[in-house]
């Protein structure tokens, strides 16, 4: 579909080892621009449905398309490449680089990403902006990333995320670590960002409460078939 960033057909995976967990997703589609909210309890599946998406793991059957790209048939370094360049993720930890500086993190995925770096432009600047649209300041860019409050990381994590204007945002549980406050300024800050990119936002929570901001709230046992399956 020609306005599909994301689609999902009869795929599968199960994590190695014996009475190993297993995942099996039928059919997923989101559309360019849209935000989703993908709900499930710890253990759910929630974040293997993610790894597979941003091509961290591969599965076992099954088509994933990101972008017009079926990354199921793509190498693990190919994965890897097609990821800096079109997916832009939020991990749970930020998985910040804790001596590097703000700068250093927001611009990391552009070096692995020599489109997603033409489409940055002045990538110092556009950092620069990002930090301020994301309530950060100017001056943040220079200062390292173990200096400033979770909130902070938190928000340098979406600079990363969104610099280059990449098709999807996959963001794995990244309000856990806030209060309610800081939660709330955090996802309209979140949001007016991907909006105004029209990137495409993929969100796994266990938290319902979210489920009104989103254009869609899926749970994952609506998509998702979950199993043990001895080895």
């Amino acid at each position: 579909m020609s306005d599909a960033v994301l689609l999902l057909s009869d795929v599968s995976y199960r994590w190695p080892g014996r009475d190993a967990f297993s995942i099996s997703i039928p059919e997923l589609l989101i559309k360019k621009g849209e935000t989703v909210l993908l709900l499930g309890e710890s253990g759910s599946g929630k974040s293997t449905l993610l790894s597979l998406i941003s091509g961290i793991i591969q599965p076992k059957d099954g088509e994933i398309e990101v972008a017009g790209t079926n990354i199921a048939e793509l190498s693990g370094a190919m994965r890897d490449r097609f990821r800096a360049e079109q997916i832009g993720v939020v991990f749970q930890q930020f998985n910040l680089l804790p001596f590097g500086r703000v700068a250093e993190n927001i611009l990391l995925p552009l070096r692995f990403a020599p489109e997603r770096r033409k489409r940055a432009g002045n990538a110092i600047d556009e950092a620069r902006r990002l930090c301020v649209a994301l309530g950060l300041g100017r001056d943040v860019l220079y200062r390292k990333a173990s200096s400033l409050s979770v909130g902070q990381q938190q928000r340098v994590a979406v600079a990363r995320a969104l610099i280059g204007q990449p098709e999807l945002i996959i963001a794995d549980e990244p309000t856990s670590a806030l209060d309610a406050n800081t939660q709330a300024a955090f996802m309209d800050l979140l949001f007016s960002q991907t909006r105004a990119q029209h990137t495409a936002l993929l969100m796994g929570s266990h938290d319902e409460r979210l489920g009104g901001q989103f254009d869609r709230v899926i749970h994952i046992s609506e998509i998702a078939e979950i199993g043990r399956t001895a080895a």
